[in-house]
């Protein structure tokens, strides 16, 4: 168990977006030329800065040197890389999407999505660690706790000098969040927590834990409240280690609440409103899933490709057969039109207008393709696929998650469905 002793962050120069988003107007006439085996994102004269694109660049730089080579030894470990967020940390990657003033870096919904999409292609399980970390329980410290929490951990958490996760599922609490029974009950200066959590990500390495937890019971989902509760505080124990059939790189763990006191200050938002106000934030949790199965999918279709075009059989490269080259420029057109659903998400919530259809679609239509994707990348990388040293059976194990994650596709084709008025 790693102790929250402070991890000290290394100098580095800071990423500070250029603009909140590329101004309207004329685009240019000119057509780029892209290679059919660059699988880059659309061409910057529509709807990507170059800030964006200078960002891409310096995350695939990132990627390929510090997450790559490490990608398939954390997975076999079933270890987080936890020397990952300082690095992260002095570079503005953490706190990409936070306010400044607060330690973050300023930037948008869609820079957002560049960098889920980008870590994922690297390792799902890493990038799922920083995701559960920023965006579930640095947002919710940003959006709702008090100004003595935030000044107390948050530039801490942004700098990666901290570790946050988020504390919900439990076993009869997933899909139905009103049937969360951890319990916190009032007393006196402060709340005790009696309870138990399951399935936490980041829990064998976390410092802080954002824990949902039911003050009013007969309210359901409209009696949940947000805490803080801090690694070692009596009453809280972070237990054994769980072992995952794919992300392995995230750490996963149980948790348990036995008549645990935390502060009042510790209540994160409105007492029984809690969740509800920070379901407002979960939306980018969608996002993030539509980008991390872009990346997923992105990396089975590339090593896919250049195996096509290595691999001979009957003389001549496998991907010369229609059958095979067919299935790959498929691939293609998935991968473009997931990431184009999650981005058009990204810019709605950019642009303060309503997203969260957009999101269910994103999150549904790339979460699934990856599945599919990887499968077929698996089908035609044959055996050499199947072995434990390629990182397609990696992948494979990888994707199906997402399906489940953030609202399964069930919950998402229910709630377009109700969206689009059925």
């Amino acid at each position: 168990m790693r102790s929250s002793t402070t991890r000290s962050s290394p100098k580095s120069t800071v990423y500070r977006p250029k603009t909140t988003r590329r101004e309207s107007g004329p685009s240019s006439t000119r057509s780029a030329p892209r290679s059919s085996r660059d699988a880059e994102m659309a061409d910057p004269d529509f709807y990507i800065s170059e800030a964006q694109r200078e960002l891409q660049r310096n995350l695939r730089e990132l990627v390929s040197k510090e997450i790559t080579p490490i990608a398939a030894t954390c997975d076999a470990e079933e270890r987080f890389p936890v020397e990952l967020f300082p690095k992260l940390g002095a570079l503005g990657y953490i706190g990409l999407g936070f306010p400044e003033e607060v330690g973050g870096s300023g930037g948008t919904h869609l820079d957002y999505a560049i960098l889920c999409e980008e870590l994922a292609y690297g390792s799902a399980g890493i990038a799922l660690g920083f995701y559960v970390h920023m965006a579930l329980a640095c947002a919710a410290l940003e959006a709702f706790a008090s100004e003595g929490i935030k000044k107390t951990w948050l530039p801490a958490a942004l700098r990666g000098d901290r570790i946050g996760a988020w504390a919900f599922a439990e076993a009869g609490a997933g899909s139905d969040a009103g049937s969360v029974a951890t319990r916190a009950v009032a007393d006196g200066d402060g709340y005790v927590l009696n309870g138990s959590k399951l399935f936490i990500t980041n829990g064998p390495i976390a410092d802080f834990f954002v824990v949902v937890a039911s003050t009013k019971p007969e309210q359901r989902i409209k009696g949940l409240s947000l805490f803080l509760v801090e690694r070692g505080r009596a009453g809280f124990r972070v237990e054994g280690a769980l072992s995952k059939l794919g992300v392995r790189a995230s750490e996963m763990a149980e948790l348990a609440f036995e008549d645990c006191r935390v502060p009042r200050e510790n209540l994160i938002g409105r007492e029984d409103r809690g969740f509800i106000d920070a379901l407002r934030t979960l939306t980018l949790g969608r996002i993030a899933s539509a980008a991390f199965s872009t990346g997923v999918a992105r990396a089975a279709f590339e090593t896919t490709l250049a195996h096509a075009a290595e691999r001979e059989q009957f003389g001549q490269p496998i991907g010369s057969f229609q059958a095979v080259r067919f299935g790959i420029a498929d691939m293609a057109v998935q991968i473009e039109a997931g990431r184009l659903l999650c981005h058009r998400a990204a810019i709605a919530a950019d642009r303060g207008l309503p997203h969260g259809r957009e999101a269910n679609m994103a999150k549904l239509y790339a979460t699934e393709t990856c599945t599919r994707i990887v499968e077929r990348a698996l089908h035609y990388n044959g055996a050499a696929g199947f072995m434990s040293e390629s990182p397609i059976q990696r992948f494979y194990r990888d994707c199906k998650v997402f399906e489940l994650g953030e609202g399964s596709s069930e919950l998402q084709r229910d709630m377009i469905a109700r969206e689009i008025g059925l």
